[in-house]
């Protein structure tokens, strides 16, 4: 459940920072009669995301085994890559984030309402579409070490919270400080990538792509059952087994280890993202 509670909140407060900007500057010009559209453009990429992750589900459970698992395999790798590239994007583009959005709606309302709904719908489903994917993977794994249903409540409650939050810093109820809950986020979603791929190349090696899948580095389930709450509860957050292959490992450590340490060592290179709370017009 923490996994995609984390994954929900953090890409759900991207969201809302980026629509509270929107909204912020769509009033602050005295555009008001853009909302409609931007919300419009807002509402499509939420449909957009909620189709995505219905294809995704009907893909999986229309295939063969062998041919799922290379499919949710190929899924996982590309969800820690879009999720990896968020992140560090995140940290990198933060600062002209606002002044982006400014820029391409001000073109946007000056082409007409559709050119408005047009940036709304590409700025939210860019969130949308990298939220699904990698929560749908997150899901699979979580499941795959027997765990129940509550993967889907904690994304939506981590949205829910998100969207919360996002309001709260829009409307000057909320103080957080974006550059430390992003950094934290971004250091735990990038330990939770390394064990989705870990569980896509898991899934390659048992459908016989990736090689290796009886060469077994090490068998700890003597001391974390996979039946017991502990051993679940550190396969279930951080999609670690007790005995994985030499491959799964060497990937593991092959992603986290590099990954890791370059987005610390940008951690104090990189400005804070612009929040809702500085960019919400004057009453």
């Amino acid at each position: 459940m923490f996994p995609t509670f984390l994954i929900g909140l953090r890409e759900g407060l991207e969201a809302a920072l980026v629509v509270s900007i929107l909204v912020a500057y769509l009033i602050k010009t005295q555009h008001g009669r853009g909302l409609g559209a931007m919300w419009a453009g807002v509402g499509a990429a939420v449909l957009l995301s909620l189709g995505f992750a219905q294809l995704l589900q009907v893909i999986a459970t229309g295939l063969q085994f062998r041919t799922q698992e290379i499919f949710e395999g190929v899924a996982s790798i590309v969800a820690v890559a879009l999720v990896t590239g968020m992140v560090f994007w995140m940290r990198t583009a933060a600062r002209m984030l606002k002044t982006d959005l400014h820029d391409k709606l001000g073109q946007a309302l000056a082409i007409g309402p559709l050119a408005v709904a047009g940036v709304a719908f590409i700025a939210v489903a860019r969130e949308g579409v990298e939220t699904v994917l990698f929560i749908s993977q997150s899901i699979d794994s979580v499941r795959a070490s027997g765990s129940s249903s509550a993967p889907v409540f904690g994304a939506l409650l981590g949205i829910g919270v998100a969207l919360l939050l996002g309001y709260g810093l829009y409307r000057g109820t909320v103080k957080l400080n974006l550059k430390t809950f992003f950094t934290w986020t971004g250091v735990l979603l990038i330990v939770i990538a390394a064990g989705v791929l870990r569980y896509g190349v898991h899934d390659l090696q048992e459908a016989g792509v990736a090689p290796g899948g009886t060469a077994t580095a090490f068998d700890l389930t003597g001391l974390l059952p996979p039946t017991s709450w502990y051993g679940t509860l550190l396969s279930g957050t951080l999609n670690i087994e007790a005995d994985p292959t030499w491959l799964e490992v060497g990937v593991w450590c092959a992603y986290l280890i590099p990954v890791l340490a370059l987005f610390l060592l940008l951690r104090s290179r990189t400005p804070a993202p612009a929040s809702a709370g500085s960019v919400r017009p004057a009453a």
